[in-house]
């Protein structure tokens, strides 16, 4: 037995399995050719970002072309950054937003798939396993430096001018022979598990960036920890194991991970693990003082998931959103698809951008509009009131108390060639639709600047005499017309036009002295629709309290 491998069953003796096992436990997938098998692997450190829920649409997209596997792994080795429900939190904001998990954790405590435990601290024996693999081959070995000799090194790197980390000469224990490296153990001395690192100082690794293209990088020759003290690994050392014996063919995370790819390369080589495809996207940025920055979990409330749920985007609003960040070309299939599910769209990861695409919330509230005005009024109103159940009490009482009449409010103006726009996410739909609700409705007579109060009295009156809840669109706007000249206005807005001087107003303003005392608004949809779902008794009350307020004025 080599001193390597007595230096193996020194650290890990209590290992009682061997890499050849994991492999057999967990292997290769039954797969489609061509399938690909993609993870997402957040930390439990609090809520789902939106550049996690980003992430999480491409994996999806990526296997959904070809039959692969999506799986959701948790890497939660550093708990003391854990935060209670973090896992729910991330579970949930995936599910809110249609990012379908097909092994993993499906909720909070529910793993579901042959490749687990899907949670990194509960696979401390797997990584023992291959980190005494390495050992055994030498290439690792215990390191007894304390966190003081690691900064006593590191100020005289930097006094000198020298590259910082622990490699080459200021490896300190990376010669120990076995005897001193024993009787240290034995004491009880505390130590980590480093790489041996094969590594050059001057070499030079490349690889293919699905997304970046061709990149070069220095070659890692540092030995940088795979087991921190208490034996649990390090996300470099981890992140390895588990994408092999997961099987994971295609990594897709944030470019702030390029820089790390040298040791990830090297540890996949080093282990005998094929090198997944690495793609790394640029994050999601946002303007500010004319420079951009990432969102940033403490400044920016729109940096979480949980933002978009209550403030009540649909679903696919925001995937359509992030559908337009991922592919330019996005917009231009939804012009010419407009009935088609985004689901269609074929997403190709060579088009996303290399750059930070910036987050833009105006263009997302116009994109949700579009997604919302091509929804049935069912649909409308079953998302509705989910959401206003869940941060609008009052609100959903009032959608549910007459269901057909609530989703007779957004059937109004909805279908056709152009439809109205006029509700972004669920927060709005309240006060769109205020006015259907005497719960709600709060008067507004406020007129145009060139209608009088008197104006308004003779249109009102007029109007409610000839009245009839039964018309259709075309008979209402013709009744509307033959009450003008009664106010001296004219009956033809193009006749008024020609000649504004001789008339007080027009047909259009006489409809918007009645949107006025129905509504509190000058701009609604249909009017007649709205009349007729107000029905009778409310009309004529309306009418009756703005012409009592008008008067008033005379």
């Amino acid at each position: 037995m080599t001193d390597n491998q007595k230096l193996a069953e020194l650290v890990f003796g209590d290992v009682d399995k061997t890499p050849e096992y994991y492999e057999s436990l967990y292997p290769e997938r039954q797969l489609p050719e061509g399938a690909r098998v993609t993870r997402l692997a957040p930390s439990p450190t609090g809520y789902l970002h939106i550049g996690g829920l980003f992430m999480g649409l491409i994996n999806r997209r990526m296997v959904d072309a070809n039959g692969g596997v999506f799986f959701l792994r948790i890497e939660d080795t550093d708990s003391k950054r854990e935060v209670d429900g973090g896992v729910e939190a991330i579970v949930t904001g995936l599910h809110d937003f249609g990012i379908i998990i097909d092994e993993g954790f499906v909720d909070n405590d529910t793993e579901r798939g042959n490749y687990g435990p899907y949670r990194q601290s509960q696979r401390a024996e797997i990584y023992h396993c291959f980190a005494k693999k390495l050992m055994a081959e030498g290439l690792a070995y215990p390191c007894f430096c304390t966190e003081e000799c690691l900064a006593d090194v590191r100020a005289k790197q930097e006094a000198e001018k020298e590259r910082t980390g622990y490699y080459g000469k200021y490896a300190a224990c990376r010669q120990l022979p076995f005897d001193e490296v024993k009787r240290r153990i034995d004491a009880g001395e505390k130590f980590v598990v480093r790489l041996r690192s094969p590594g050059k100082p001057d070499g030079r690794i490349t690889f293919d960036d699905g997304i970046k293209g061709k990149i070069e990088l220095p070659e890692n020759d540092e030995d940088f920890v795979l087991l921190k003290s208490d034996g649990i690994p390090t996300y470099h050392f981890a992140h390895a194991v588990d994408d092999h014996l997961m099987r994971t063919t295609h990594i897709i995370r944030g470019d702030e991970w390029i820089a790390s790819v040298p040791k990830h390369i090297q540890l996949f080589r080093l282990l005998g693990f094929k090198v997944p495809k690495y793609n790394h996207a640029a994050p999601i940025m946002k303007e500010d003082n004319g420079g951009k920055r990432k969102l940033s979990k403490r400044k920016d409330p729109e940096a979480a998931v949980s933002y978009y749920a209550e403030q009540g985007y649909p679903a696919d609003s925001v995937t359509e959103y992030l559908l337009t960040i991922a592919n330019s070309d996005y917009e231009d299939w939804r012009r010419a698809n407009p009935d088609l599910p985004h689901t269609k769209f074929k997403l190709n990861i060579k088009k996303m951008s290399a750059s930070g695409a910036l987050f833009d919330i105006a263009k997302l509230n116009d994109v949700s509009k579009n997604v919302i005005s091509r929804m049935s009024a069912e649909r409308v109103y079953d998302l509705l009131l989910g959401w206003a159940r869940q941060y609008d009490r009052q609100f959903a009482e009032l959608l549910s108390r007459d269901a057909g009449f609530a989703r007779g409010i957004f059937a109004i103006d909805r279908g056709g060639k152009k439809p109205r726009k006029d509700i972004a996410k669920w927060s709005e739909a309240k006060d769109y639709c205020q006015y259907f609700f005497d719960e709600l409705y709060r008067a507004d007579y406020t007129l145009p600047e060139h209608i009088s109060a008197a104006d308004a009295v003779t249109i009102l009156r007029a109007y409610k005499a000839v009245y009839n809840p039964d018309d259709e669109r075309d008979q209402w706007f013709d009744k509307i017309k033959s009450i003008c000249p009664s106010a001296n206005f004219c009956p033809e807005v193009k006749t008024y036009k020609a000649d504004p001087d001789s008339y007080r107003g027009h047909s259009g303003d006489a409809a918007t002295i009645i949107r006025m005392a129905l509504t509190g608004r000058m701009n609604t949809p249909d009017l007649c629709a709205i009349m007729r779902l107000l029905g009778t008794e409310r009309v004529n009350a309306r009418i009756d309290s703005a012409i009592n307020f008008y008067e008033r004025l005379v």
